[in-house]
Formats: structure tokens, sequence, C-alpha cells
């Protein structure tokens, strides 16, 4: 059992990555190529700077590329796999469907709902530091998970009544800020990358969810 939960979970997760791999080639690597041309305008010493390590254009940036997204999709995919075990043993059924609605609170959880205090930044502008902002998203989105848990699980209406102000909190308390805003990427393109994300991360969602709900009915449940 342990092994196909394990299987179904890897499974999604590496075609749900590759899928958002071929999209992010479309969509979003293109307009980060554009901001770094940009970035080099504003920060011509680090174009030059040989002490930090990056992979060259081409094969070499989009293999990193490809490899990350497999890697994150096949722990997402674990994770909501695991998820769907508990909730089968609570004595709900998962299937395809049920297994889409995971993957769209997954969208909200871990991008939609932190993006409206953080959106996805382009190379280049000035940002808060990294440690600041890595500890609000962590913050929101668990505040976020939490949130929808109740909405979906909570029994008593006070419960449910209790999740929209745990999901504002963070937003409440406001995401790090940059000390000072510098940067000529055009507002523009800035905009455009945050829907090109935002779609290509909705659509890495869609994907695990209903494909790990669909393999996971097929696999796990009837076995």
């Amino acid at each position: 059992m342990f092994a196909r939960i394990l299987a179904v979970g890897l499974l999604a997760g590496i075609l749900a990555g590759a899928l958002a791999s071929g999209a992010q080639m479309v969509q979003v690597v293109p307009l980060i190529l554009e901001a770094e041309v940009f970035e080099v305008v504003d920060h011509p010493e680090a174009a030059v700077d040989e002490a930090t390590w990056s992979p060259e254009d081409g094969v070499e940036r989009t293999t990193y590329t490809v490899l990350t997204n497999l890697l994150v999709g096949a722990g997402f995919g674990l994770l909501l796999v695991g998820a769907f075990v508990l909730v089968e043993m609570g004595g709900r059924s998962i299937d395809a469907f049920r297994g889409l609605l995971w993957g769209l609170a997954g969208f909200l959880v871990f991008a939609l709902v932190p993006s409206i205090g953080m959106p996805p930044d382009l190379p280049g502008p000035a940002a808060a530091e990294l440690s600041e902002r890595q500890l609000w998203w962590i913050g929101t989105a668990g505040a976020t998970a939490l949130g929808v848990g109740l909405i979906v699980f909570g029994r008593p209406p006070w419960v449910k009544a209790l999740a929209l102000p745990i999901i504002a909190l963070p937003h409440l308390i406001g995401a790090p800020q940059a000390s000072e805003h510098s940067g000529s990427t055009p507002a523009e393109l800035a905009h455009e990358f945050v829907i090109a994300s935002l779609a290509t991360t909705g659509l890495f969602w869609v994907a695990l969810g209903t494909t790990s709900g669909w393999l996971y009915q097929r696999i796990v449940a009837h076995t």
C-alpha cells in the first residue's frame, strides 16, 4: 500500500511539473529574459561578477528549471496524496474531481493568497530581505491552509467564522517591503509577469490535483 501511495504522489507530481515547465517556457521565461536586460542596465556590476555562479543561458538553464519543477512537483504530489490518505481514513472518497478541488485549494494556499501581499517578482527591482519574505510567505501559507481547513472541515458555525480572520491576519501585519524602490523594469512587464506566473502555477495545481486524484482512485483506493 505504501509503495502505491508513493508511486501516485511521485508520478502525479512529475507529470504536473513537466506540464508547468512547458507552460513556463512559453509564458514566463521570455518575460524573465526581457527583465534581465533591464537588470544589467541597472546593475552592470552583476554582469561581470564571476564569484556568483549561475547556470548558462540555453540548455543548462532550461535543464535546471525543469529539474526544479519536477522536484517541486514530486514534493507537493507526495504532500497531496498524504492528505488524501487522511481524508479517506475519515470516510471521504477521493476521485479526479475531488482531487481537482484539492488542487485549487493548494493554489489558493501556496500561490494566490500569498501573492496578494507579495506578488511574484521579476529580476531587477529592489526587494525586502529574503529571510523576512520567506518567513512571511510561510506564515501566510500556513494561515491560509488553516483557514481553508476550517471552512471545509469545521463543524460548528463559529469555527468556520474564524477562518477569514486567520487568513487575513498576515495581510493585516503586512508583507515585508523593500526600503527603497529602484530599477527601470517597466511596470507593464512586471504586471504581465505576475499574471503569467499565477496562470502557470494554477495550471500546475489543477493538473496535480486532478491527476493525483484520478491515479489515487484507481491505484490506491481500489486495492
